[in-house]
């Protein structure tokens, strides 16, 4: 290994002023020897602190160094990569340090230069790849590597699924500390490509231009400026910047076709892009949902209402496209993205699509959250109705049910479910979802759990033999948690799509449960991300004894 130590500059700040009779202007003490000029700065009287003390402001009139201060960089060269870590870094020892990387596979030989240096770990960039791990195969994206979606690409499907079988290990045993039953093989997914039903594109005026093609760029003499922009997706890091798309191989066509119809006729009537820094453009936002149904739904997010010109887009876009079957508009003049306090107007077709999971038939308006997968979606819930073990007498309360997808979904096996989410629009669909699928015996209830969840409550819809909980990436917050330990249903099964706040969660209930079953679900091939159901048991009282009633 060389460790390479590389200098840069950086402003010294703070660094106190000395004036000197033969300098019209101040010499910084720290830097005098440099004879540095200062930058005068006027001090807010309001600040205290001795004067010439570091920290501390001079009352008055106050000076900022001008020097540049040099920060030494480290660069360990000819590192290689052993492992997958979390979040999709890739991991490296280098003398017993753990160096968390970015950009490289296990199997590359790589430099890294380091972005954080602790004593005993450290964070870093792969900036040179000498020699190519053996796993890594072509990415079949374009865009690989620069939109920052697909972050797997350049692994075999088979080797995702290894490391995402290792993340749910890694991060139930490390973080949970609990005794866990052997964890099934992961279910991987039939379709890798065009799987997703929902895609949203940005259209902006910053477009990002990734550094190679920048220098090329200046070095032709050729100017961004005036440049309409870019459709396409957030750049990572960058909140300003999109990454102009031709072809996503997320979601099946006409998807990247309609997008690009939209881009055209925007800069053919010099219709602006949104400007997310100055909060100003026309054309601003676009979500796309399919269904296995055969249905499509487009919703077009304006920055401000031109009555004339969107008439004109939305009119072009039916013609173009016939397989359109709901398109909807938004005018959005809120400087976030955010639609949840804005309502989409329906332009053509009944405002909605639908999509099945096995006979069950779901309404998917333009604010649902539905499983953004359809297919590994029906498997995902197949697991949930197995671990969930019912033979039609229990009650079955259905947690951050959204929509009631799978309370719906298990209701066939069940005498009664009952959902509760804190999303009112997501409970009026979910009471329609139950309703066009005849499910009588499915009640649905706007608000928190642990508000709703009393003794009243109880009386009046039954204690839970089962509950099925499905939060988001945060994981349960630790109220609900203890008041799943309250109410100490004998199942819980525990839907997650991040091992690690599940695995936290696991240990607070460790407190009554037992972790039984556990089974990974791949639901976004290509990407870090991954599924997981967990059923846990209450203890079950010796044979002859009678357990707690409620």
């Amino acid at each position: 290994m060389v460790v390479k130590i590389v200098k840069y500059e950086r402003l010294a700040v703070n660094h106190l002023p000395k004036k000197s009779p033969a300098f019209p202007a101040v010499l910084c003490v720290p830097c005098v020897t440099t004879a540095a000029t200062l930058k005068y700065r006027k001090e807010r009287k309001e600040r205290k602190g001795p004067q010439g003390t570091r920290g501390g402001a001079t009352p008055g009139n106050g000076y900022i160094c001008a020097v540049r201060k040099q920060k030494q960089q480290v660069i360990l060269e000819k590192i290689r990569v052993e492992d997958y870590a979390a979040e999709g870094k890739s991991l490296a020892r280098v003398e017993g340090k753990v160096i968390f990387i970015e950009g490289a596979v296990p199997g590359d030989l790589v430099d890294i230069r380091l972005t954080k240096n602790k004593s005993d770990w450290a964070e870093g960039q792969a900036i040179r790849i000498h020699s190519l791990s053996a796993d890594r195969v072509e990415p079949f994206c374009a865009h690989f590597g620069v939109c920052g979606g697909c972050q797997w690409q350049m692994l075999p499907y088979e080797k995702q699924l290894h490391y995402k079988q290792k993340q749910v290990s890694d991060n139930l045993t490390r973080i949970a500390r609990i005794p866990l039953p052997e964890i099934a093989p992961i279910i991987g997914a039939e379709q890798t490509r065009r799987y997703r039903n929902k895609m949203e594109y940005t259209f902006a005026t910053g477009k990002y231009i990734p550094d190679a093609e920048f220098r090329r760029l200046k070095a032709e003499g050729i100017s961004m400026e005036g440049h309409p922009g870019a459709a396409g997706f957030h750049v990572r890091g960058f909140f300003d910047k999109v990454v102009e798309i031709d072809t996503c191989h997320l979601q099946e066509e006409p998807t990247n076709l309609i997008r690009k119809a939209a881009s055209k006729f925007a800069m053919e009537h010099q219709l602006p892009f949104y400007n997310i820094r100055h909060h100003e453009g026309w054309l601003r936002n676009m979500f796309v949902r399919d269904s296995t149904a055969g249905e499509l739904m487009v919703n077009i997010v304006f920055g401000y209402e031109d009555k004339e010109h969107r008439i004109q887009l939305l009119d072009q876009l039916l013609q173009q496209f016939p397989q359109i079957s709901t398109l909807l508009y938004t005018i959005n003049t809120k400087k976030n993205d955010s639609l949840t306090d804005l309502e989409p107007q329906t332009y053509s077709g009944k405002g909605y699509i639908e999509e099945q999971l096995e006979e069950f038939r779901f309404m998917i308006s333009p604010k649902s959250f539905f499983q953004t997968n359809t297919r590994q979606a029906e498997k995902l819930y197949q697991v949930t109705r197995e671990f969930a073990e019912l033979d039609g007498s229990q009650t079955v309360y259905d947690l951050y049910c959204g929509t009631g997808s799978i309370g719906i979904f298990v209701s066939r096996q069940a005498a009664k479910i009952v959902g509760v989410e804190v999303v009112d629009d997501a409970i009026v669909d979910a009471r329609r979802n139950a309703e066009r699928n005849n499910i009588a015996h499915a009640c649905f209830f706007t608000g928190d759990v642990i508000d709703i969840c009393d003794d009243a409550f109880f009386q009046q819809h039954g204690r839970p033999d089962v509950v099925i909980t499905d939060p988001p990436r945060a994981g349960m917050h630790e109220k609900l948690v203890k008041k799943l330990l309250d109410i100490a249903a004998p199942t819980v099964v525990y839907v997650s799509c991040n091992p690690a706040t599940q695995a936290r969660d696991l240990s607070m209930l460790a407190e009554k449960y037992t972790v039984t079953k556990i089974q990974p679900v791949d639901m976004f091939p290509h990407t870090l991300h991954i599924e997981n159901v967990v059923q846990l048991k209450t203890p079950q009282p010796p044979e002859g004894e009678v357990g707690n009633s409620y």
